[in-house]
């Protein structure tokens, strides 16, 4: 899949639902419990069967990128699938630091 920024993707094999924030110029496998995410028309709607090992979930409201790559994606509809690109799990993206005010 050749992802755009702002692309709503939706897993197969939960309710997990994300938001394409950065994405590379390139193909990327996105995937979500071990099966390929697809454009959201109907999130929510599970077809697919997910890989036991890749089960751990993805978090509402959390960022998960892969700096390497270049991809950033933000997750709008908490599910139990692992978020993974190109068969890597995506970790949750770390918060800046503020600078500190003295």
């Amino acid at each position: 899949m050749r992802p755009r920024v702002g692309q709503m993707l939706a897993s197969t094999v939960d309710t997990t639902a994300v938001i394409v924030v950065r994405c590379p110029d390139g193909e990327v496998d996105i995937a979500c419990g071990g099966a390929a995410m697809t454009e959201a028309t109907a999130p929510g709607t599970a077809t697919g069967t997910p890989d036991p090992d890749l089960m751990d979930g993805a978090l509402l409201g959390k960022r998960y990128a892969d700096e390497e790559l270049g991809l950033e994606l933000l997750c709008t509809k908490q599910g139990e699938g692992t978020l993974a690109a190109n068969g890597v799990p995506l970790p949750v993206k770390s918060a800046k630091p503020l600078p500190a005010s003295d």
